[in-house]
């Protein structure tokens, strides 16, 4: 399977899934024009990975900023992470802020608290 890179812009992120290691990483801000479109060649790839590893994902978010339609789409991703993690797939998110940046803090918390399964880490640096 081939990795997923997308460099970043002003308004989107910087994005490396990696099929190998299964380190999945977003960087960045995220507040694109049409985030359903920006994000569904992402979301495509998420499931064609999902359907064929069986291995440790391990999902890093670093968003210093994103708008509601992310957010929509975030909460999207970890939806169905959530029910693979049920289904038995080992998957990890590491949601990294700024300490000092209680919005990206509270955001993941809101995160955490409508996820079963998965388990999500809030990493302050």
């Amino acid at each position: 399977m081939q990795n997923l890179l997308i460099e970043k812009t002003n308004s989107t992120p910087y994005i490396n899934f990696n099929a190998v290691s299964g380190v999945l990483q977003i960087k960045g801000e995220s507040f694109p024009e049409n985030a359903a479109k920006f994000y569904n060649p992402v979301m495509e790839w998420l499931r064609e990975y999902l359907d064929c590893t069986s291995e440790q994902t391990t999902l890093d978010f670093e968003i210093v900023y994103f708008n509601s339609s992310t957010s929509k789409i975030f909460m999207t991703i970890f939806d169905v992470l959530d029910e693979e993690v049920k289904n038995g797939k080992k998957i990890v998110v590491n949601w990294r802020c700024d300490g000092e940046n209680e919005t990206a803090i509270e955001c993941g918390e809101e995160f955490e608290e409508d996820l079963r399964y998965l388990p999500f880490n809030i990493i302050l640096f």
